[in-house]
């Protein structure tokens, strides 16, 4: 088990040391951020001035091992708009992006995964059907028109939910958190529904096919045979066997949620990260952009890492495998 963690967590390091390479390169050979940060009607001293000191005037291979460097240290770089260490201005809008995220991925379990238990149990009932549908629409119907039309009916119509903005927030830890307040509950109510249409949607179908699979398995009919009760065959036998496809998808769907979170935090006004970057690559703000990817890159592996632990956990072949 040691010498098994212990190989993942050195492919983990080349992996994040493969793409600090990929996410440097990419972004740094893209535009100009001088065009837009420096006046036009600045002089050539004074632009040659602002270039070396964004350190811009050093070659490419250069600038990547002073990126380096910087990491090895803690340091991303610092932001050409904020003045500010790019991890810092990131770091600010994290919590807001993290209680979203969150907020839709316990929408989708709490949800999704009874749904797709009731779905796979009565395959044939009206609302198993229904569910089944609705679940085409989630993957169908595009987000940002979905986030729209959420604001038109419950906001501008009805005028039950806000629109936009994060609310009243309370500190906890030093950060400061929506959740702990009533209007920040509501106003994360649409933003959070939202980000979670498409991954209730996969949790919905996920449980219901693997529901479907093993229920005409031997293990479940030799459970049935010693008498124990249908609760005990679906809670213990079914679900701890359909788990392993289910924390494979919610683990990686919660690091997307966070990645791509862009189009529902700038149709809410959501100040969390995905506004951030896109701000960010408006003005070619290059530190935080590297640094906010290197985060998402961080953020998949670990969460990679994660889910292969909970493996070992939830599946007894895997444990037998990993000994031998």
């Amino acid at each position: 088990m040691s010498t098994w963690l212990l190989r993942r967590l050195v492919q983990a390091l080349f992996v994040v040391l493969a793409m600090t390479v990929i996410v440097f390169v990419g972004v740094n050979v893209i535009g100009n951020p001088i065009d837009i940060l420096i006046s036009p009607d600045a002089n050539a001293a004074e632009r040659a001035q602002a270039i070396a000191s964004l350190g811009l005037d050093k070659p490419l291979w250069q600038q990547y091992l002073s990126f380096l460097s910087g990491v090895l240290h803690g340091d991303l770089g610092r932001s050409f708009v904020y003045n500010e260490p790019a991890m810092r201005v990131i770091l600010e809008r994290l919590p807001a992006t993290m209680e979203l995220a969150v907020a839709a991925v316990l929408i989708s379990i709490l949800i999704g995964i009874p749904a797709g238990l009731y779905a796979g149990l009565r395959p044939n009932s009206w609302g198993a059907r229904s569910l089944m549908a609705g679940s085409i629409l989630g993957f169908s119907l595009p987000s940002f028109w979905i986030g729209l039309m959420m604001i038109m009916v419950f906001s501008v119509q009805l005028g039950w939910l806000p629109s936009t903005g994060r609310g009243a927030t309370r500190a906890l830890f030093g950060v400061q958190w929506s959740f702990l307040t009533r209007d920040g509950l509501v106003h994360m109510i649409l933003p959070s529904i939202n980000l979670a249409l498409f991954n209730l949607s996969l949790i919905i179908r996920l449980t219901r096919a693997g529901v479907r699979e093993a229920l005409p398995s031997e293990y479940v009919r030799f459970a049935r045979a010693k008498g124990l009760s249908p609760m005990r065959v679906v809670g213990v036998h079914v679900m701890k066997n359909i788990l392993i496809p289910v924390v494979t998808v919610l683990g990686l769907e919660f690091a997307t949620t966070i990645a791509f979170s862009v189009v529902t935090e700038s149709i809410f006004a959501w100040p969390g990260m995905g506004k951030l970057i896109i701000d960010s690559i408006s003005v070619l703000d290059r530190p935080v952009i590297v640094a906010y990817l290197m985060l998402i890159v961080m953020l998949f592996v670990t969460v990679n890492l994660v889910v292969d632990l909970l493996y070992v956990v939830l599946d007894p072949r895997v444990r037998l495998e990993q000994q031998g």
